[in-house]
């Protein structure tokens, strides 16, 4: 039993580190949801337990974990709360423009930032 646990946890922090290895491609001025970083990561389907790889990073580890957003293109941390404001301020000041609490998922997501890289774009 007690091994299965460590295999377990080394799984996990492999997982992890795929998750922190998505999350620091994400281009500046783009966000991917939990779920594509999930899928990315080689895990569909597990959107929530990115968030919890995040939370789990080394703490020298510069992530933008702020270019990770909600299905919906919204922040996921509460409203008017310090860490939604510090989000929303950091993809601001990358380009990113929220609409009635919305980011564009075509324009800003993960097609977005492709599209850029492939025919040019602002600032990339």
């Amino acid at each position: 039993m007690e091994s299965e646990k460590k295999v377990e946890k080394i799984a996990d922090v492999d997982w992890y580190r795929n998750v922190w290895k998505v999350v620091s491609e994400i281009p500046s001025g783009h966000v991917l949801t939990y779920g594509e970083v999930a899928r990315l990561a080689g895990l569909p389907g597990a959107a929530r337990r990115v968030s919890q790889a995040l939370r789990r990073a080394p703490r020298g580890m510069e992530l933008p974990w702020h270019r990770v957003i909600n299905s919906q293109g919204k922040i996921s941390i509460p409203e008017g709360s310090s860490g939604w404001k510090m989000q929303k301020g950091r993809l601001e000041d990358e380009g990113v423009v929220f609409l009635k609490g919305k980011v564009d998922l075509e324009q800003y997501g993960f097609r977005g930032a492709v599209d850029r890289l492939i025919w040019g774009g602002d600032d990339l």
